[in-house]
Protein backbone atom coordinates (compact mmCIF):
# COMPACT_ATOMS: atom_id res chain seq x y z
CA UNK A 1 0.00 0.00 0.00
CA UNK A 2 1.52 3.34 -0.96
CA UNK A 3 2.08 6.38 1.23
CA UNK A 4 -0.71 8.40 -0.41
CA UNK A 5 -3.26 5.73 0.54
CA UNK A 6 -1.87 5.66 4.07
CA UNK A 7 -2.11 9.42 4.38
CA UNK A 8 -5.68 9.39 3.08
CA UNK A 9 -6.54 6.96 5.86
CA UNK A 10 -4.83 9.25 8.33
CA UNK A 11 -6.86 12.22 7.11
CA UNK A 12 -10.12 10.29 7.48
CA UNK A 13 -9.16 9.28 11.01
CA UNK A 14 -8.10 12.79 11.97
CA UNK A 15 -11.27 14.38 10.62
CA UNK A 16 -13.39 11.92 12.55
CA UNK A 17 -11.42 12.47 15.74
CA UNK A 18 -11.29 16.25 15.48
CA UNK A 19 -14.90 16.92 14.53
CA UNK A 20 -15.94 17.53 18.13
CA UNK A 21 -12.90 19.52 19.25
CA UNK A 22 -13.84 23.06 20.35
CA UNK A 23 -11.82 26.06 19.19
CA UNK A 24 -12.50 29.75 19.87
CA UNK A 25 -13.48 32.05 17.01
CA UNK A 26 -11.34 34.95 15.85
CA UNK A 27 -14.22 36.26 13.75
CA UNK A 28 -17.99 36.40 14.01
CA UNK A 29 -20.52 35.29 11.41
CA UNK A 30 -20.25 32.96 8.45
CA UNK A 31 -16.87 33.05 6.76
CA UNK A 32 -15.46 31.02 3.89
CA UNK A 33 -11.74 30.38 4.15
CA UNK A 34 -10.05 29.70 0.83
CA UNK A 35 -7.13 27.31 1.22
CA UNK A 36 -4.84 27.33 -1.80
CA UNK A 37 -2.94 24.07 -2.18
CA UNK A 38 -0.35 24.20 -4.99
CA UNK A 39 -0.36 20.40 -5.18
CA UNK A 40 -2.60 17.72 -6.67
CA UNK A 41 -5.55 16.19 -4.80
CA UNK A 42 -4.46 13.15 -2.80
CA UNK A 43 -0.96 14.47 -2.12
CA UNK A 44 0.30 14.71 1.45
CA UNK A 45 0.02 18.51 1.29
CA UNK A 46 -3.58 18.24 0.13
CA UNK A 47 -4.40 15.74 2.87
CA UNK A 48 -3.11 17.88 5.71
CA UNK A 49 -4.69 20.98 4.19
CA UNK A 50 -8.11 19.39 4.46
CA UNK A 51 -7.50 18.35 8.05
CA UNK A 52 -6.09 21.61 9.37
CA UNK A 53 -8.09 23.85 7.05
CA UNK A 54 -11.36 22.38 8.23
CA UNK A 55 -10.54 23.14 11.86
CA UNK A 56 -9.29 26.66 11.14
CA UNK A 57 -12.49 27.45 9.27
CA UNK A 58 -14.55 26.14 12.17
CA UNK A 59 -12.53 28.34 14.51
CA UNK A 60 -13.44 31.30 12.32
CA UNK A 61 -17.12 30.40 12.48
CA UNK A 62 -17.27 29.44 8.81
CA UNK A 63 -16.22 26.81 6.31
CA UNK A 64 -13.31 25.87 4.08
CA UNK A 65 -12.87 25.66 0.34
CA UNK A 66 -9.77 23.76 -0.75
CA UNK A 67 -8.47 24.96 -4.10
CA UNK A 68 -5.91 22.66 -5.68
CA UNK A 69 -3.66 24.51 -8.13
CA UNK A 70 -0.91 21.99 -9.03
CA UNK A 71 1.81 22.36 -11.62
CA UNK A 72 5.23 23.97 -12.10
CA UNK A 73 6.39 23.01 -8.63
CA UNK A 74 3.55 24.96 -7.05
CA UNK A 75 4.61 28.35 -8.44
CA UNK A 76 1.28 29.36 -10.08
CA UNK A 77 -0.76 28.44 -7.03
CA UNK A 78 1.54 30.25 -4.64
CA UNK A 79 1.50 33.29 -6.92
CA UNK A 80 -2.27 33.49 -6.47
CA UNK A 81 -1.87 33.35 -2.71
CA UNK A 82 0.61 36.23 -2.68
CA UNK A 83 -1.95 38.43 -4.48
CA UNK A 84 -4.79 37.66 -2.07
CA UNK A 85 -6.33 40.09 0.41
CA UNK A 86 -4.64 40.29 3.79
CA UNK A 87 -7.78 39.36 5.72
CA UNK A 88 -6.94 35.84 6.85
CA UNK A 89 -9.59 34.34 4.60
CA UNK A 90 -7.09 33.19 1.98
CA UNK A 91 -4.39 30.87 3.25
CA UNK A 92 -2.04 28.37 1.69
CA UNK A 93 -0.34 25.10 2.54
CA UNK A 94 3.10 24.54 1.06
CA UNK A 95 5.93 22.03 1.25
CA UNK A 96 9.72 22.24 0.90
CA UNK A 97 9.15 23.09 -2.77
CA UNK A 98 8.32 26.64 -1.72
CA UNK A 99 11.92 27.36 -0.74
CA UNK A 100 13.42 25.14 -3.45
CA UNK A 101 11.69 26.83 -6.39
CA UNK A 102 13.62 30.16 -6.31
CA UNK A 103 16.83 28.26 -7.10
CA UNK A 104 15.29 25.90 -9.67
CA UNK A 105 13.35 28.35 -11.82
CA UNK A 106 15.00 31.26 -13.56
CA UNK A 107 12.13 33.54 -12.61
CA UNK A 108 9.13 33.25 -10.31
CA UNK A 109 6.52 36.04 -9.96
CA UNK A 110 6.97 36.58 -6.23
CA UNK A 111 9.57 36.66 -3.48
CA UNK A 112 9.35 33.38 -1.58
CA UNK A 113 10.26 35.13 1.68
CA UNK A 114 8.91 38.68 1.47
CA UNK A 115 5.60 38.02 -0.30
CA UNK A 116 4.23 35.44 2.14
CA UNK A 117 3.51 35.36 5.87
CA UNK A 118 4.79 32.18 7.57
CA UNK A 119 2.33 30.96 10.21
CA UNK A 120 3.47 27.51 11.29
CA UNK A 121 5.07 24.30 10.08
CA UNK A 122 2.20 21.90 10.64
CA UNK A 123 4.00 18.56 10.33
CA UNK A 124 7.18 16.93 9.15
CA UNK A 125 7.98 13.54 7.73
CA UNK A 126 11.43 11.93 7.71
CA UNK A 127 12.98 10.13 4.78
CA UNK A 128 14.90 6.90 4.92
CA UNK A 129 17.83 5.96 2.70
CA UNK A 130 17.07 2.46 1.46
CA UNK A 131 19.01 -0.01 -0.66
CA UNK A 132 18.08 -3.03 -2.73
CA UNK A 133 19.21 -6.21 -0.91
CA UNK A 134 21.78 -6.85 -3.65
CA UNK A 135 23.74 -3.81 -2.43
CA UNK A 136 26.48 -5.05 -0.12
CA UNK A 137 26.02 -2.36 2.50
CA UNK A 138 23.96 -2.37 5.68
CA UNK A 139 24.96 1.00 7.12
CA UNK A 140 26.41 4.31 6.03
CA UNK A 141 30.05 3.34 6.58
CA UNK A 142 29.70 0.31 4.33
CA UNK A 143 27.78 2.31 1.73
CA UNK A 144 30.44 5.03 1.57
CA UNK A 145 33.17 2.43 1.10
CA UNK A 146 31.16 0.68 -1.61
CA UNK A 147 30.39 3.93 -3.44
CA UNK A 148 34.04 4.93 -3.49
CA UNK A 149 35.08 1.48 -4.71
CA UNK A 150 32.53 1.65 -7.55
CA UNK A 151 33.72 5.06 -8.76
CA UNK A 152 30.31 6.71 -9.05
CA UNK A 153 28.46 3.82 -10.65
CA UNK A 154 26.01 3.11 -7.82
CA UNK A 155 22.59 4.44 -8.84
CA UNK A 156 20.30 6.51 -6.65
CA UNK A 157 16.78 7.27 -7.83
CA UNK A 158 14.56 10.21 -7.00
CA UNK A 159 11.00 11.35 -7.67
CA UNK A 160 12.30 13.87 -10.21
CA UNK A 161 14.88 16.56 -10.86
CA UNK A 162 14.72 19.24 -8.19
CA UNK A 163 12.42 17.31 -5.86
CA UNK A 164 13.18 16.98 -2.17
CA UNK A 165 14.23 13.36 -2.71
CA UNK A 166 16.74 14.54 -5.33
CA UNK A 167 18.04 17.17 -2.94
CA UNK A 168 18.38 14.57 -0.20
CA UNK A 169 20.54 12.51 -2.58
CA UNK A 170 22.66 15.55 -3.36
CA UNK A 171 23.06 16.34 0.34
CA UNK A 172 24.18 12.75 0.97
CA UNK A 173 26.84 12.91 -1.73
CA UNK A 174 28.05 16.32 -0.61
CA UNK A 175 28.36 15.47 3.08
CA UNK A 176 29.65 11.90 2.62
CA UNK A 177 32.14 12.86 -0.08
CA UNK A 178 30.87 10.26 -2.55
CA UNK A 179 29.57 10.25 -6.10
CA UNK A 180 26.39 8.41 -7.12
CA UNK A 181 24.61 8.24 -10.47
CA UNK A 182 21.25 10.01 -10.24
CA UNK A 183 18.23 8.45 -11.96
CA UNK A 184 15.17 10.75 -11.94
CA UNK A 185 11.60 9.45 -12.12
CA UNK A 186 8.23 11.14 -12.43
CA UNK A 187 6.98 10.52 -8.92
CA UNK A 188 7.60 7.85 -6.31
CA UNK A 189 5.47 5.06 -7.84
CA UNK A 190 7.82 3.85 -10.57
CA UNK A 191 10.81 4.83 -8.45
CA UNK A 192 9.74 2.38 -5.74
CA UNK A 193 8.86 -0.33 -8.27
CA UNK A 194 12.28 -0.15 -9.92
CA UNK A 195 14.06 -0.05 -6.58
CA UNK A 196 12.23 -3.18 -5.43
CA UNK A 197 13.09 -4.82 -8.74
CA UNK A 198 16.77 -3.95 -8.53
CA UNK A 199 16.79 -1.68 -11.61
CA UNK A 200 18.23 1.00 -9.33
CA UNK A 201 20.16 0.45 -6.14
CA UNK A 202 19.45 3.30 -3.74
CA UNK A 203 16.83 5.94 -2.99
CA UNK A 204 15.49 8.18 -0.29
CA UNK A 205 11.83 7.36 0.32
CA UNK A 206 9.21 8.62 2.73
CA UNK A 207 9.43 6.50 5.86
CA UNK A 208 5.73 5.62 5.66
CA UNK A 209 5.99 4.10 2.20
CA UNK A 210 9.34 2.44 2.83
CA UNK A 211 8.62 0.83 6.21
CA UNK A 212 6.52 -2.04 4.87
CA UNK A 213 9.21 -3.01 2.34
CA UNK A 214 11.98 -2.82 4.94
CA UNK A 215 10.04 -4.95 7.39
CA UNK A 216 9.34 -7.50 4.63
CA UNK A 217 13.05 -7.71 3.82
CA UNK A 218 12.59 -6.31 0.32
CA UNK A 219 14.71 -3.24 1.06
CA UNK A 220 17.46 -2.49 3.57
CA UNK A 221 17.32 0.71 5.60
CA UNK A 222 20.71 2.44 5.63
CA UNK A 223 19.55 5.33 7.84
CA UNK A 224 16.92 8.01 8.38
CA UNK A 225 17.37 11.60 7.31
CA UNK A 226 16.33 13.26 10.59
CA UNK A 227 18.37 13.70 13.75
CA UNK A 228 16.15 11.27 15.68
CA UNK A 229 14.89 7.81 14.66
CA UNK A 230 11.41 7.25 13.24
CA UNK A 231 8.92 5.24 15.31
CA UNK A 232 8.05 3.35 12.12
CA UNK A 233 11.67 2.20 11.67
CA UNK A 234 13.19 2.36 15.16
CA UNK A 235 16.22 0.27 14.17
CA UNK A 236 17.24 2.59 11.34
CA UNK A 237 19.83 4.92 12.86
CA UNK A 238 19.88 8.56 11.78
CA UNK A 239 22.57 9.34 9.23
CA UNK A 240 23.65 12.08 11.64
CA UNK A 241 24.58 9.37 14.15
CA UNK A 242 26.55 7.43 11.54
CA UNK A 243 29.07 10.11 10.75
CA UNK A 244 27.12 12.80 8.83
CA UNK A 245 26.79 15.05 11.86
CA UNK A 246 25.12 17.89 9.94
CA UNK A 247 22.63 15.74 8.05
CA UNK A 248 19.10 16.66 9.12
CA UNK A 249 16.53 16.81 6.36
CA UNK A 250 12.81 16.14 6.28
CA UNK A 251 9.74 16.88 4.26
CA UNK A 252 7.58 19.51 5.89
CA UNK A 253 4.18 21.09 5.30
CA UNK A 254 3.58 24.67 6.40
CA UNK A 255 0.61 27.00 6.73
CA UNK A 256 1.20 30.42 5.19
CA UNK A 257 -0.73 33.53 4.23
CA UNK A 258 -0.13 36.42 1.83
CA UNK A 259 2.60 38.81 2.86
CA UNK A 260 1.73 41.41 5.46
CA UNK A 261 -0.94 39.59 7.47
CA UNK A 262 -1.57 41.56 10.68
CA UNK A 263 0.29 40.16 13.68
CA UNK A 264 -2.85 39.48 15.80
CA UNK A 265 -4.33 37.46 12.94
CA UNK A 266 -1.13 35.46 12.51
CA UNK A 267 -1.03 34.79 16.24
CA UNK A 268 -4.62 33.56 16.27
CA UNK A 269 -4.12 31.28 13.27
CA UNK A 270 -0.98 29.87 14.84
CA UNK A 271 -2.63 29.27 18.21
CA UNK A 272 -5.63 27.55 16.64
CA UNK A 273 -3.37 25.26 14.61
CA UNK A 274 -1.16 24.57 17.63
CA UNK A 275 -4.23 23.63 19.66
CA UNK A 276 -5.33 21.14 17.02
CA UNK A 277 -1.88 19.56 16.86
CA UNK A 278 -1.75 19.37 20.64
CA UNK A 279 -4.61 16.90 20.93
CA UNK A 280 -3.53 13.35 21.69
CA UNK A 281 -5.90 11.88 19.12
CA UNK A 282 -4.45 13.91 16.28
CA UNK A 283 -0.89 13.35 17.44
CA UNK A 284 -1.42 9.60 17.55
CA UNK A 285 -3.07 9.53 14.12
CA UNK A 286 -0.27 11.56 12.52
CA UNK A 287 2.51 9.60 14.22
CA UNK A 288 1.02 6.30 13.16
CA UNK A 289 1.26 7.39 9.53
CA UNK A 290 4.84 8.68 9.73
CA UNK A 291 4.13 12.36 10.34
CA UNK A 292 5.62 14.34 13.20
CA UNK A 293 3.28 17.09 14.46
CA UNK A 294 5.31 20.29 14.75
CA UNK A 295 3.46 23.58 15.24
CA UNK A 296 6.46 25.91 15.04
CA UNK A 297 5.93 29.52 16.06
CA UNK A 298 5.67 32.12 13.27
CA UNK A 299 9.15 33.55 13.86
CA UNK A 300 10.68 30.07 13.94
CA UNK A 301 8.81 29.21 10.74
CA UNK A 302 10.19 32.31 9.04
CA UNK A 303 13.71 31.38 10.14
CA UNK A 304 13.26 27.84 8.80
CA UNK A 305 12.13 29.16 5.42
CA UNK A 306 15.17 31.42 5.13
CA UNK A 307 17.63 28.77 6.31
CA UNK A 308 16.21 26.11 4.00
CA UNK A 309 16.17 28.47 1.02
CA UNK A 310 19.88 29.15 1.54
CA UNK A 311 20.67 25.49 2.10
CA UNK A 312 18.85 24.23 -0.98
CA UNK A 313 20.29 26.98 -3.14
CA UNK A 314 23.77 25.73 -2.28
CA UNK A 315 22.87 22.12 -3.09
CA UNK A 316 21.24 23.08 -6.36
CA UNK A 317 24.24 25.15 -7.42
CA UNK A 318 26.61 22.30 -6.56
CA UNK A 319 24.60 19.79 -8.56
CA UNK A 320 23.90 22.06 -11.54
CA UNK A 321 20.23 21.00 -11.59
CA UNK A 322 17.67 23.24 -13.25
CA UNK A 323 14.06 23.06 -14.41
CA UNK A 324 13.81 25.85 -16.99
Amino acid sequence: MNSISSRRRAVAAILALSAALPFPSFAQGDKTVRMIVPNAPGSSVDALSRTVGDKLARAAGGNIVIENLPGAGGVPGTAQLTRAAKDGLTLGMVSNNHVVNPSLYKKIPYDAIKDITPITVVAGSPFVLVAHPSVQARDLKELVALAKANNGELTIGSSGNGTILHLAAEALQSEAGIKLRHVPYKGTGQLTTDLLGGQIQLAFLGVTGAAQHVKAGKLNAIGVSTATPSPLLPNALPLAQQGLTNFNLQGWIALIGPGGLPAPMVSKLYNDTKALLGTKEVQDALTAQGFTPMGTAPDATAALFQNELTRYAKLIKQSGMTID
